[in-house]
């Protein structure tokens, strides 16, 4: 299909799902809501696995999904269906209805106030369809493989994968608001082995965007994942120690994503994080700064609103290393005596304030110590902040990679991590909605041998 007949197809399937959405919420008006939300979407993609130069799968999907939620005052009901003709609709209005009848009130229910919808909807240039059909998915997904295993010392392959994928979705309700957005995202990746028995190692390298035609070579996806692969061969196992560690750019987005959900409402309200009420003091060091921009032209989390309607702007989260804000939807900021930060389904793109130093650097900066490329586990409290996972990486020695290391925990409490934080690298990785480089930790507990 070529784009012009892409594009007329979504912006007729946009205008679809809008109407289907205003109507409904007619629907549940009258049936008795004092209020009414829709949200609708349809995903479409392709998917192609790859396995030594054979295909191993071909999916194509066209995922639809349409949910209502009604409110009877303060009292809420929700139900849904992935059928969008005009009686499975009604069935589902009906139960939306008869659920919100029985259920308890709730004095923070309730729709966005209606002042905070969105009323601009600028381009943000999310949609790139991607104009690939099977044929060229499998040489694609061929290729990817083929630049890693053609590398001295792959000796198998996990297998390659090629993902083109669209989404449509339309946010309405009784304010009146209709919000529509279409956007793509795909990505090309590829899992390799190298070595043989218990000494075989596996990795993996990929590339994601709004755009494919801005990805990476697909030969050097291949030769980067040989390259990380290799790099791994005859890890060792540290001796339980202290030392400074150094986590690679997309380990790093997980220590950001602890403190996302340690300032989150959710948690906020029921008094389960380690940052209840820390608004206004310092958690991270002078220097640190986190932006939340959620208006940048093919950004990974870029959007005009939120899940509720609620428009979103340019603010900050954390300056001076101060905590400025929670991240909170309507409902967690009524819990809480608070306002709506336009953070409804989660944030947007995210940037952190770093030096000029690349990894090549950071690694100088760590000096001796542990390099982390991988955490696994799920040890990690956001109630007390204790930080447990199991982790491999590289021992670093005066600035340089000495060798690899596997099967050893780090543990530390996040809220000394991020007091701790000695820098962040220049070497950011722009494959997420969170944009951030390497972070050096000053000190952290290795357990090992």
């Amino acid at each position: 299909m070529s784009q012009v007949s892409i594009a007329d197809s979504s912006q007729h399937d946009l205008d679809r799902l809008a109407s289907l959405a205003e109507d409904t919420i007619r629907r549940a008006r009258a049936a008795g809501a004092t209020q009414a939300e829709v949200s609708a979407s349809i995903d479409i993609g392709l998917n192609v696995n790859v396995r030594m130069g054979e295909v191993e799968t071909v999916e194509h999907t066209r995922d639809r999904g349409f949910g209502l939620t009604v409110y009877f005052g303060q009292h809420k009901g929700s139900a849904s269906t992935a059928d969008l003709n005009s009686d499975s609709i009604q069935a589902t209005i009906e139960q939306a209805c008869a659920i919100a009848r029985f259920t308890e009130e709730d004095p923070a229910s309730g729709l966005a106030d209606a002042d905070r919808m969105a009323t601009v909807f600028p381009d943000l240039d999310l949609w790139h369809p991607w104009d690939l059909d099977v044929d060229q998915a499998i040489l694609l997904g061929q290729a990817v493989e083929d630049g890693g295993r053609s590398i001295t010392g792959i000796t198998n392959s996990d297998g390659s994968s090629v993902n083109a994928g669209q989404s449509l979705s339309v946010y309405a309700n009784s304010h009146g608001f209709v919000g529509r957005e279409r956007a793509t995202r795909h990505s090309l990746s590829v899992a390799l082995i190298a070595g043989e028995g218990d000494r075989m190692q596996r990795d993996y390298w990929y590339d994601s965007g709004r755009d494919a035609s801005r990805f990476m070579d697909p030969a050097s996806i291949g030769r980067k994942a040989a390259e990380r692969t290799l790099s791994r061969l005859d890890a060792r196992r540290l001796t339980t120690r202290q030392s400074p560690v150094l986590f690679s750019p997309e380990v790093s987005r997980g220590l950001l994503g602890h403190l996302l959900g340690a300032v989150s409402g959710g948690s906020l309200y029921r008094k389960s994080s380690f940052l209840v009420d820390h608004v206004g003091k310092q958690i991270l060091p002078s220097w640190f700064r986190l932006d939340e921009r959620p208006l940048i032209p093919r950004g990974m989390g870029s959007s005009v609103f939120d899940a509720e309607g609620v428009a979103t702007v340019d603010s900050s989260i954390v300056v001076d290393g101060v905590l400025e804000r929670y991240i909170l939807g309507s409902y967690s900021a009524r819990k809480l005596g608070l306002q709506s930060t336009g953070n409804a389904g989660g944030v947007h793109n995210l940037m952190t304030s770093h030096g000029g130093d690349d990894f090549t650097a950071m690694l100088k900066k760590l000096g001796t110590g542990l390099l982390v490329t991988e955490v696994m586990g799920q040890g990690v409290s956001i109630i007390t902040g204790d930080y447990s996972r199991g982790a491999s990486g590289f021992w670093v020695e005066n600035g340089e990679i000495a060798y690899p290391v596997e099967e050893i925990t780090i543990a530390a409490n996040l809220r000394d991590m991020y007091a701790n934080l000695v820098a962040v690298g220049s070497d950011v990785d722009h494959r997420s909605h969170v944009l951030t480089g390497s972070w050096l930790i000053e000190k952290m507990t290795i357990a090992g041998e």
